[in-house]
């Protein structure tokens, strides 16, 4: 049979194996790194185990009850997957096609002004700007302020010795709603050791929600970007400018490489993750043991 004859009686076949081997690499790219993986590398283990076994000796109690039991499987696997599936289906809904632009560049101007003030005094910080996923849930584990953004106001809710400077603050159209907001911390295991809570907790939070998320490290004044559990580290004012004009601005622009000038340190990737990590060769050290 010729290949084109193959192509025209066989196409739909063709076409569902794609989409299955599509889907099937997907999900392991996405699992591939989390807490569940070892969950789901070792029941797949086990059943494939057990098919075998009832299949080579004939064993069918075992095929019955096998046969039987994958459906409550399914089930299993929806609890066991849980906050996976939840942020796969969060990223599904914040795509960039389904997005609306709702900051100024007025607000980036200011965002990329406070950062390096910030990163001058080496004052660690969390800044979460909410995009279309809301997260009030997390601005009410902080204190409400609603008020403009403003570089003196930032200043002082993230000095040392001030009620509000432990967590992050949340900003919503230009506007501060909350501060000493609590984050979660990624669970991922395939994070650079050297990452801190800091820097976990804007992964986490960029994990549940399409927020960006800007790190200022308080041990070396490193200032970093989370958006979609990656981060991308080493930026000055000029490359961090344009970085946040295509995260929220040009949300087309949301998976494009970060700018490269000649403060960025080599890029490397995270071990067993298709996420792209800008890396430096400093280490952080007290700035990531604060809570958030």
């Amino acid at each position: 049979m010729s290949l084109q004859a193959l192509l025209t009686q066989h196409w739909r076949d063709l076409l569902e194996i794609a989409i299955l081997w599509a889907a099937i690499y997907r999900a392991w790219l996405y699992f591939r790194g989390t807490r569940g993986a070892k969950v789901l590398t070792g029941l797949a283990v086990l059943l494939l185990v057990i098919a075998l076994c009832s299949e080579i000796f004939e064993l069918p109690e075992i095929s019955w009850l096998f046969r039987n039991l994958v459906t409550f499987m399914a089930f299993a696997l929806v609890v066991i997957f849980q906050p996976e599936l939840r942020r796969a289906l969060a990223a599904l809904g914040s795509h960039p096609i389904f997005a609306s632009v709702t900051q100024s560049r007025e607000t980036i101007e200011v965002l990329t002004e406070l950062t390096f003030d910030l990163a001058n005094q080496q004052l660690g910080a969390l800044l979460a700007i909410e995009r279309d996923t809301n997260i009030d849930s997390f601005a009410e584990t902080g204190v409400r302020i609603d008020c403009e953004l403003s570089s003196e106001l930032v200043l002082s809710i993230f000095q040392p010795k001030t009620p509000l400077h432990d967590g992050g603050i949340i900003l919503r159209n230009g506007r501060i709603v909350s501060a000493a907001c609590v984050f979660p911390v990624s669970q991922r295991m395939d994070l650079d050791r050297t990452l801190g809570t800091r820097h976990r907790a804007a992964l986490g939070l960029t994990e549940e929600s399409d927020a960006v998320v800007v790190v200022v490290s308080e041990e070396t004044g490193i200032v970093s970007v989370c958006h979609r559990g990656q981060i991308e580290r080493n930026f000055d004012p000029r490359t961090l400018k344009k970085r946040l004009g295509e995260l929220l601005l040009l949300q087309k622009n949301e998976n494009s490489p970060p700018p490269a000038p000649a403060s960025l340190a080599r890029e490397t990737r995270l071990p067993g993750a298709g996420r792209r990590v800008v890396g430096s060769d400093q280490k952080e050290h007290s700035d990531d043991r604060h809570p958030v």
